[in-house]
């Protein structure tokens, strides 16, 4: 069992939270919940040990193994992926090789009854107690079931660290935290970068293998299906909910619902109170009774009301301009690069106002045929758009195409039209810019910062063809909910490349699977996909254990 006892963090005078305090059982599954800002990345990294508190403790049993997984991190380039991740059970590793060095030096010694040879029997001794108590495991197969639960191939294993994208090494990183079976993982957005079969492994993984866990997510799915408990941050102070997020979703609606009638209650008690004082103030036979009030004011403690539901903002995409019947062909595409084939002799035929999903794990394609779509790479076979087609793209790299000389307000004024001018600072606000956040030049915004304000500009520009690669990596729940909104009523044409199980639901007719260097279309909605594969990649999981 982990403690939290009375954490407080302040910096620059003011108060995160303060007088935080919850205990991790062992068998424990927590979504830690909260608006951006809230100081919930903050707490997990208290808890993790990464970060001091101003005042307040984390107790842990002394034997206890802590694995956190932040949003960003550099891994080693000096060795290969199956080496990295290997370094799971380095612990192990070491103590079989000094047991072997020990016995070593004792074959070679003849000093039996010395205080060092005994000294060294008693090491031995140690040791050899700790590790044949260990569980019987074959440490290289799962390392591979790992690496492969989470995308890697085989032939991946061998190559060296240095040769992957920053989101493969989170990857390797989380299969060393899962190998390593610790006593608390604590994980902060660790689907940003997986495919959804690897979010499912992980799932499996987290659910029946994994000891407690603390998770931040935005990705809804994921937190339902993984956590028992929620624990939100809010207001400088925590609520602890035995219950998953959509459970808790509801606890809060009541909790906020009883707030705001005390408070209400609060008020009307408030008013009457002063109407008393100022009706008899001065007045000598209520002289007792107007301070009696008055003090009692003085102690009241105000019913304040957790952070203010903007959920009923809603908000559409300009009218489409009409497209000619196909915005998109495709026809015997193929692309390679060096050696490595992507896909051959891929069709595609795209209707206007059809919504479809481009689906499959990372590295199959997906993001090559989107800029094969844009003319952003050649490719043999053709590619083309259709007739009047105006796209709005949105790509992973979307940040670097701000004009960083201009405000976060700027941006997204010189692109919206008509009365939606008059609802530019809620927009903002929905996709968390807020109070001087709009005054902000875009140069010294944030990675993340930046993404949500190109995402906020395309909202707002007519378009008939909107192709969203991994639109929600930086969007908390609530504002992908806005933009899943506005999709759904949007009436032009969508491609849509997303991870986010929870976020594709409902937005598409239609899919086309990127696997093994072939594009397949599927004529059945992204639901009906993902149910089938969710249980097949289930079965697939249950076979490799």
């Amino acid at each position: 069992m982990i403690s939290v006892d009375n954490l407080a963090v302040e910096f620059s005078g003011t108060t995160l939270f303060s007088d935080v305090s919850f205990v991790i059982n062992p068998t424990d599954k927590i979504a830690l919940m909260g608006k951006n800002g809230a100081g919930k990345s903050t707490l997990m990294k208290i808890v993790a040990g990464v970060k001091k508190a101003t005042r307040g403790h984390v107790r842990a049993p002394k034997e206890a193994v802590i694995a956190y997984l932040p949003q960003h991190l550099l891994t080693e380039d000096n060795c290969t992926v199956f080496e990295e991740a290997a370094k799971a059970f380095q612990q192990v590793f070491s103590m079989q090789k000094e047991m072997e060095s020990l016995n070593k030096e004792l074959e070679t010694r003849t000093d039996y009854e010395s205080e060092a040879y005994m000294s060294i029997i008693e090491k031995v001794s140690d040791l050899g107690e700790k590790f044949y108590a260990l569980e019987d495991v074959n440490y290289d197969a799962e390392v591979e079931k790992a690496l492969k639960g989470l995308g890697f191939k085989q032939d991946d294993f061998n190559r060296q660290t240095k040769a992957f994208s920053g989101g493969w090494r989170m990857r390797i990183e989380l299969a060393k935290i899962l190998l390593q079976k610790p006593d608390l993982i604590l994980l902060d957005e660790p689907t940003n970068h997986i495919d959804i079969e690897s979010v499912i492994w992980l799932e499996d993984f987290l659910v029946n293998k994994a000891n407690a866990v603390m998770v931040i997510s935005h990705d809804r799915a994921f937190i339902d299906n993984i956590t028992n408990r929620t624990i939100e941050v809010t207001m400088g102070r925590i609520y602890d909910y035995k219950a998953n997020y959509s459970h808790y979703l509801q606890l809060r609606e009541d909790r906020r619902a009883h707030q705001i009638k005390a408070h209400q209650e609060q008020q009307k008690f408030i008013a009457d109170n002063m109407a008393f004082i100022e009706r008899f103030k001065g007045t000598y036979s209520k002289t007792n009774q107007v301070s009696s009030r008055e003090r009692m004011l003085e102690k009241l403690q105000i019913i304040e009301i957790d952070e203010v539901d903007n959920s009923s903002l809603k908000l559409r995409f300009p009218p489409a301009p009409r497209s000619g019947d196909y915005p998109v062909t495709a026809k015997e595409v193929s692309k390679s690069y060096d050696e490595k084939i992507v896909f051959k002799g891929a069709n595609m035929s795209i209707s206007r106002g059809e919504k479809v999903s481009f689906v499959g794990r990372n590295g199959e394609g997906k993001s090559t045929m989107i800029k094969a779509i844009m003319g952003e790479i050649g490719v043999d076979g053709t590619c083309q758009l259709g007739h009047n087609v105006k796209v709005g793209y949105f790509a992973q790299n979307q940040a670097s195409l701000l004009d960083e000389n201009l405000t976060v307000f700027q941006t997204v004024d010189e692109v919206a039209k008509g009365e939606i001018r008059t609802q530019i600072k809620n927009i903002l606000g929905r996709f968390m810019f807020r109070g001087d956040d709009i005054d902000k030049k875009v140069s010294i915004l944030s990675g993340g910062e930046k993404t949500r304000l190109a995402m906020v500009k395309l909202l707002l520009e007519p378009v008939n063809l909107l192709i969203l690669d991994e639109p929600t990596n930086h969007l908390d729940l609530k504002s992908k909910d806005v933009l899943k909104e506005a999709l759904s009523t949007f009436d032009g044409t969508l491609i849509l490349v997303s991870h986010d199980r929870d976020f594709l639901q409902g937005l598409s007719q239609k899919v086309f699977e990127f696997k093994d260097q072939r594009v397949i279309e599927h004529f059945e909605t992204i639901d009906d996909f993902l149910e089938r594969n969710r249980i097949k990649s289930i079965a697939d999981i249950n076979l490799t254990q």
